[in-house]
């Protein structure tokens, strides 16, 4: 039922029961209903004053955002209508011909050679048998969230370090992403009045690709460095040995990470009462924590103008966010032994995190990587660059999602402005026409890496917000929705990427430059391209004249 069109009353009265509709929370409940049909029919709004515009205006984002996804869900398991995306097989079904160990049978890449094999399978075994790190009912939850951002009713912020490090790993270096994940959620809530789906870069991203197996200084050479779970980044031979113990602690550290994410996204640190205390010491005297304290004090209006009107703001729904974990699948062993069978559907899942992708280096058709990956049930990514050819693409789309499941795959293209503005098109022509439903999202990252004059790696900031800027754009004018944004970034103060608002020069980078393998933005940067973000989200549903919550749009709870 298109929200604009329900009575108050009727509304609540037409959903199935929830505990929160019981008393004490009933007139709450009714209230909510009344302030989201005043905020969105014109019908039932009486002329508003300014200050009551913008409360019903934020009213109308908060609940719409948090409180519409959890009754759409509940609702949605309960109908007895089912949508069909595929006649021809069985989207419940285990991959014909697939195995957790068929991987092994097709030419593999990127795969640490170890010198010790018994010792490697040990490790696997132990492993196997450890609790698993995710649920596969979170994964489906995630997957149902994605599928909205396919059809442009939701929108995914994914963002965490280029490749975590047993170094770095500490609460508060944990705390601060997740800060910064929830200040930018928070602006892009009020640019796109949708859902911002949360997923971090984080509890698994360690191991990363490398263009050469080796690495050269000073006439010696050692095997490249791959990331904290499989050998050292200190430039000598012990740490570049690959190391299977190093398994087991990655997996211990993502455990931790995971448990630290869950407690500050559901143990009341994530409330929106507490939207004003996110911001960073660095970041609140500065042009983004000005914008960004401007903003939560909006925030804190409407709740206050929430809890004056009897609107009960104590409810889990306005305590708590969803947070999901995501990494790139890269060390198939791992990620095999961290593959367990669904009791309830009989699938596979690997828990190893939420949502896995796989790179441009290991989407090969034929690949281990691409086979592992068509056999378990996560939503997966692919990464896309500019070298991608639209019919393998869409073959590609085919064997990693035969049955066209909404919110099962989300391409995500990386390419550098130019050369989105070329390429992209073909791309998104080609999966069209194929009938095939994708998440499209923009990693304005890894297109744009260039060597500053002393040597290290950087990305400037303005080519990061060209690359996006072209996304946006091609996406306007393909009719396709554009469905989120993949970020290397950390809640850091670092100076890594060049540019900004506090214009980080060449010369600065070598003052907090602490990554362990690729430049991440800082949070000033973060949250500055969330404004950015936010603004184009907002011009473009003003264009659309649609809104998450009544409209010409007829979005339904």
């Amino acid at each position: 039922i298109p929200i604009s069109h329900c009575a108050p009353l009727s509304l609540f009265s037409t959903i199935p029961p929830f505990p929160f509709l019981s008393s004490p929370y009933l007139t709450s409940a009714a209230a909510i209903a009344m302030a989201l049909s005043t905020a969105t029919n014109p019908a039932v709004a009486a002329t508003p004053t300014p200050a009551t515009t913008s409360s019903a205006s934020l009213i109308t984002s908060l609940f719409s955002t948090r409180l519409a996804p959890a009754i759409s869900r509940r609702r949605s398991r309960q109908s007895s209508i089912v949508v069909s995306v595929s006649t021809s097989s069985n989207p419940t079904a285990v991959a014909p011909g697939w195995s957790v160990e068929s991987w092994r049978s097709k030419p593999a890449v990127q795969i640490p050679e170890y010198p010790n094999n018994e010792e490697l399978e040990s490790v696997l075994q132990t492993l196997s048998a450890f609790p698993p790190i995710v649920f596969a009912g979170e994964a489906r939850k995630l997957e149902d969230a994605l599928a909205s951002a396919a059809v442009g009713k939701a929108f995914l912020l994914q963002g965490g370090d280029c490749a975590e490090s047993f170094q770095d790993y500490n609460a508060n270096m944990i705390r601060d992403t997740f800060r910064v994940i929830l200040q930018m959620g928070i602006v892009l809530t009020f640019g796109a009045q949708m859902p911002i789906i949360k997923v971090g870069r984080m509890a698994g991203q360690f191991a990363k690709p490398r263009s050469d197996s080796f690495e050269t200084k000073d006439g010696v050479k050692l095997p490249s460095y791959r990331g904290d779970n499989i050998n050292g980044d200190a430039f000598d031979e012990k740490s570049r040995v690959p190391d299977p113990q190093r398994l087991i602690r990655a997996y211990l550290q993502s455990v931790g990470t995971l448990n630290l994410l869950r407690a500050f996204a559901t143990g009341g640190y994530a409330a929106m009462q507490r939207v004003s205390q996110w911001n960073l010491d660095f970041v609140q005297h500065s042009e983004q924590g000005d914008r960004y304290m401007e903003l939560a004090s909006r925030v804190d209006d409407a709740i206050g103008f929430m809890t004056a009107a009897g609107l009960t703001i104590d409810h889990p729904i306005m305590n708590t966010t969803e947070f999901w974990t995501s990494h790139e699948c890269l060390h198939l062993p791992y990620e095999q032994a961290m593959t367990r069978e669904d009791s309830t559907t009989g699938l596979f899942y690997d828990c190893s995190a939420h949502m896995l992708w796989v790179g441009e280096r290991t989407r090969q058709l034929g690949g281990a990587h691409v086979e592992f990956l068509r056999g378990v049930s996560n939503p997966l990514g692919i990464k896309v660059s500019d070298k991608m050819d639209p019919s393998e693409l869409v073959k590609l789309c085919e064997i990693l999602n035969p049955h066209n499941k909404p919110g099962r795959l989300t391409i995500i293209t990386r390419m550098g402005a130019d050369n989105m503005r070329i390429k992209l098109p073909h791309l998104i022509r080609a999966v069209r026409n194929a009938g095939l439903i994708v998440t499209w999202v923009s990693d304005p990252m890894h297109g744009n890496t260039i060597k500053a004059p002393c040597g290290l790696k950087t990305r400037a900031f303005d080519a990061i917000r060209g690359e996006l800027r072209a996304f946006f754009d091609v996406h306007d004018q393909e009719g396709s929705y554009p469905g989120g944004v993949h970020l290397e970034m950390t809640g850091q103060n670092v100076t890594e990427c060049v540019g900004g608002s506090k214009t980080i020069t060449f010369d600065d980078l070598n003052s907090r430059y602490h990554t362990h393998c690729d430049p991440r933005l800082n949070a000033s940067q973060s949250l500055e391209l969330a404004f950015a973000i936010a603004e184009r989200l907002r011009k473009k549903r003003l264009r659309s004249g649609k809104s998450i919550v009544g409209g010409s749009n007829g979005v339904t709870i």
